[in-house]
């Protein structure tokens, strides 16, 4: 066969130089994409796992805020009701000659106090007890010998928790020293 005018025939060992040489220059952009890509997934995959850690969060934040948000629902019903506690209370302090109504009043009193314990109230036990500013407003101070200075000796108001959580701080009467 002639070999046309504009060609050049190679040698066998130049041909095979070539050969080498290509195929190390197509293997090269092969290896350089495939090692890209390969740093490409792994971005994403590292960033598919934060995205995924911090819809996780998101869920376990929101549904603890909306287990708070229903526990605490009745804390401002609750709150609403303590007046009419202390009504009650004071009610069951004046004597009077009828019994039956006075027993009444009294029933009332127990049974709301009994429907508000349910739903979280906390009745705060402060006679005798150590005043604490977190828990008890001193509305007066005694000078006394009779007690241990800080002791609380009286309430005007009784204090309130709801769920162990400060509803109403008791209204008190503190000895001093």
């Amino acid at each position: 066969m002639d070999q046309p005018q504009d060609e050049v025939s190679l040698s066998g060992e130049a041909e095979g130089q070539l050969a080498e040489t290509d195929g190390a220059t197509a293997v090269d952009p092969v290896v350089a994409e495939r090692d890209g890509l390969a740093q490409e997934k792994a971005e994403l995959q590292s960033l598919l796992l934060r995205r995924q850690a911090d819809y996780e969060n998101s869920r376990r934040r929101a549904e603890k805020e909306r287990i708070e948000h229903a526990e605490y629902a009745a804390m401002d019903a609750v709150k609403a009701f303590l007046p009419i506690l202390d009504d009650f209370a004071r009610a069951l302090e004046v004597e009077t000659a009828d019994k039956k109504y006075a027993r009444g009043i009294e029933l009332i009193y127990q049974r709301t106090l009994d429907t508000l314990r349910k739903l979280g109230l906390e009745v705060m036990e402060t006679q005798g007890a150590v005043f604490d500013p977190n828990l008890h407003h001193a509305i007066e101070m005694v000078n006394t010998e009779e007690a241990d200075d800080q002791t609380i000796l009286g309430e005007f108001q009784r204090g309130y928790n709801f769920k162990s959580k400060l509803l109403r701080p008791a209204l008190v009467r503190v000895a001093v020293r």
